[in-house]
């Protein structure tokens, strides 16, 4: 059988694109997983960001408050980090996370059995249609990603305000919250990567008469 040649990278956007675009609901509930792990995690970062700008401040009045809010802070204290609490709801919760895209793209690969089954007798090479599910995963990755990162921000901030109120301005950690963002962002996407890697694999080395007779 005559093999396609790979599908240049535009085009392959294109498709996958439009694929995101036929299935919007199911798509739409893949992401909104991955926004709420990612803004969770953004949101406990920003407030622990902002928490350790006003603990390195030494002001006195903003230490007082950290302590009220529940802050273990002694003479030992060097800087403010995650507890072990936190680390365990943010594993967690990207666990879960990742469960979830790993189901809704075996579910995804299931209902388009036909569709892999004739791009495959069309020549389609395996790398082709494993491309396709990387790149649809990686756009819901990105835009999931961005709108928790987002999100999860937004909250950290404004419950920092309104626990700590003006003294948060007066160290605003500009660079450490643009840092704790981005790496929020890459996460998730590398989440959403980590999701789709099985589902696109079992896609791709689908046999062909294997992906036509399958019922829908």
């Amino acid at each position: 059988m005559e093999r396609l040649p790979p599908l240049p990278l535009k085009k392959s956007l294109e498709i996958a694109f439009q694929s995101i675009r036929v299935r919007f609901f199911r798509s739409l509930v893949t992401t909104t997983s991955l926004v709420l792990a990612v803004a969770f995690l953004s949101y406990t970062q920003t407030w622990n960001d902002l928490a350790n700008s006003l603990f390195l401040s030494h002001n006195q009045a903003a230490i007082q408050k950290l302590i009220q809010t529940g802050f273990d802070i002694n003479e030992n204290t060097q800087a403010i980090g995650e507890s072990p609490k936190q680390q365990w709801l943010m594993t967690l919760a990207l666990l879960v996370c990742v469960v979830g895209i790993i189901n809704a793209q075996l579910m995804a690969v299931t209902e388009r059995f036909r569709e892999i089954g004739t791009m495959k007798c069309l020549g389609a090479l395996d790398r082709v249609v494993l491309l396709l599910f990387v790149l649809e995963a990686g756009m819901q990755g990105l835009a999931g990603s961005l709108a928790g990162a987002f999100l999860g921000s937004i909250a950290g901030l404004l419950q920092s305000f309104f626990t700590f109120g003006s003294l948060i301005w007066s160290t605003f950690p500009v660079v450490e919250l643009l840092q704790t963002a981005s790496q929020a962002v890459a996460i998730g996407c590398l989440l959403s990567l980590i999701g789709v890697l099985y589902p696109a694999l079992q896609a791709a080395r689908m046999q062909p008469v294997v992906a036509m007779r399958m019922e829908q």
